[in-house]
Protein backbone atom coordinates (compact mmCIF):
# COMPACT_ATOMS: atom_id res chain seq x y z
CA UNK A 1 0.00 0.00 0.00
CA UNK A 2 1.47 3.49 -1.30
CA UNK A 3 2.54 5.99 1.70
CA UNK A 4 -0.11 8.80 2.46
CA UNK A 5 0.61 12.13 2.26
CA UNK A 6 0.95 14.29 5.14
CA UNK A 7 -1.92 15.71 6.96
CA UNK A 8 -1.59 18.66 6.26
CA UNK A 9 -0.83 18.65 2.64
CA UNK A 10 -4.20 16.26 2.65
CA UNK A 11 -6.05 19.18 4.56
CA UNK A 12 -5.11 21.84 1.24
CA UNK A 13 -5.63 19.46 -1.26
CA UNK A 14 -9.46 19.43 0.65
CA UNK A 15 -9.50 23.33 0.69
CA UNK A 16 -8.42 23.80 -2.67
CA UNK A 17 -11.10 21.29 -3.69
CA UNK A 18 -14.05 23.36 -1.65
CA UNK A 19 -12.44 26.40 -3.36
CA UNK A 20 -12.59 25.47 -6.46
CA UNK A 21 -16.46 24.43 -6.04
CA UNK A 22 -17.62 27.33 -3.42
CA UNK A 23 -15.65 30.39 -4.86
CA UNK A 24 -13.94 32.74 -2.80
CA UNK A 25 -16.67 32.13 -0.40
CA UNK A 26 -15.25 28.70 0.68
CA UNK A 27 -14.78 29.77 4.08
CA UNK A 28 -18.67 30.21 4.78
CA UNK A 29 -19.88 26.72 3.79
CA UNK A 30 -20.17 24.05 6.28
CA UNK A 31 -18.22 21.69 4.85
CA UNK A 32 -15.57 23.75 5.11
CA UNK A 33 -16.03 23.97 9.02
CA UNK A 34 -16.47 20.71 9.15
CA UNK A 35 -13.20 20.22 7.73
CA UNK A 36 -11.90 22.38 9.55
CA UNK A 37 -13.10 20.79 12.74
CA UNK A 38 -12.39 17.42 12.28
CA UNK A 39 -8.71 18.07 11.39
CA UNK A 40 -8.30 20.05 14.84
CA UNK A 41 -9.68 17.73 16.68
CA UNK A 42 -7.36 14.57 15.21
CA UNK A 43 -4.19 16.93 15.28
CA UNK A 44 -0.92 14.98 15.81
CA UNK A 45 -0.24 14.17 19.95
CA UNK A 46 2.45 13.10 21.86
CA UNK A 47 1.40 9.23 21.40
CA UNK A 48 3.35 6.92 19.77
CA UNK A 49 0.67 5.35 17.55
CA UNK A 50 -2.94 6.52 17.49
CA UNK A 51 -5.29 4.16 15.44
CA UNK A 52 -7.80 6.82 15.06
CA UNK A 53 -5.96 9.35 13.97
CA UNK A 54 -4.32 7.10 11.10
CA UNK A 55 -8.22 5.96 10.30
CA UNK A 56 -8.63 9.99 9.97
CA UNK A 57 -6.10 10.68 7.86
CA UNK A 58 -7.26 7.84 5.59
CA UNK A 59 -10.68 9.01 5.53
CA UNK A 60 -9.70 12.40 4.86
CA UNK A 61 -7.39 11.66 1.98
CA UNK A 62 -9.89 9.33 0.63
CA UNK A 63 -12.38 12.65 0.70
CA UNK A 64 -9.27 14.20 -1.01
CA UNK A 65 -9.04 11.67 -4.26
CA UNK A 66 -13.59 11.47 -4.27
CA UNK A 67 -13.20 15.54 -4.72
CA UNK A 68 -10.51 15.63 -7.35
CA UNK A 69 -11.66 13.11 -9.30
CA UNK A 70 -15.20 14.60 -9.37
CA UNK A 71 -13.65 17.39 -10.95
CA UNK A 72 -12.27 15.96 -13.23
CA UNK A 73 -15.02 13.48 -14.40
CA UNK A 74 -16.85 17.00 -14.45
CA UNK A 75 -14.17 18.48 -16.77
CA UNK A 76 -14.01 15.54 -18.94
CA UNK A 77 -18.07 15.08 -19.37
CA UNK A 78 -18.29 18.72 -20.86
CA UNK A 79 -15.52 18.03 -23.50
CA UNK A 80 -17.00 14.99 -24.71
CA UNK A 81 -20.32 15.35 -24.42
CA UNK A 82 -22.83 14.66 -27.70
CA UNK A 83 -23.86 17.67 -28.55
CA UNK A 84 -27.58 16.67 -28.87
CA UNK A 85 -29.29 15.06 -32.05
CA UNK A 86 -27.02 15.84 -35.12
CA UNK A 87 -28.89 16.64 -38.88
CA UNK A 88 -28.56 13.55 -41.59
CA UNK A 89 -26.60 16.10 -43.38
CA UNK A 90 -24.20 16.12 -40.55
CA UNK A 91 -23.79 12.67 -39.89
CA UNK A 92 -23.51 11.72 -43.56
CA UNK A 93 -20.56 13.87 -43.72
CA UNK A 94 -18.60 12.43 -40.45
CA UNK A 95 -18.39 9.44 -42.38
CA UNK A 96 -17.39 10.94 -45.93
CA UNK A 97 -20.12 10.76 -47.53
CA UNK A 98 -23.24 13.18 -49.19
CA UNK A 99 -26.90 12.79 -49.12
CA UNK A 100 -28.20 12.70 -53.02
CA UNK A 101 -30.13 16.75 -53.75
CA UNK A 102 -32.88 15.13 -55.96
CA UNK A 103 -35.02 12.10 -55.33
CA UNK A 104 -33.28 9.21 -57.19
CA UNK A 105 -29.85 11.10 -57.20
CA UNK A 106 -26.88 9.04 -57.02
CA UNK A 107 -25.35 11.20 -54.63
CA UNK A 108 -22.54 13.24 -56.20
CA UNK A 109 -24.48 15.82 -58.20
CA UNK A 110 -24.67 19.23 -57.57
Amino acid sequence: MAALSSPLRVCRGILKELRAIHGPSYKQSLAYSYVMDQFRKNKVTGERYCRAQQEAHHASHTYLCLLASTRNHLVLHNLYHGKGERSPEEVASLVGLRLPTQPGGKGWEK
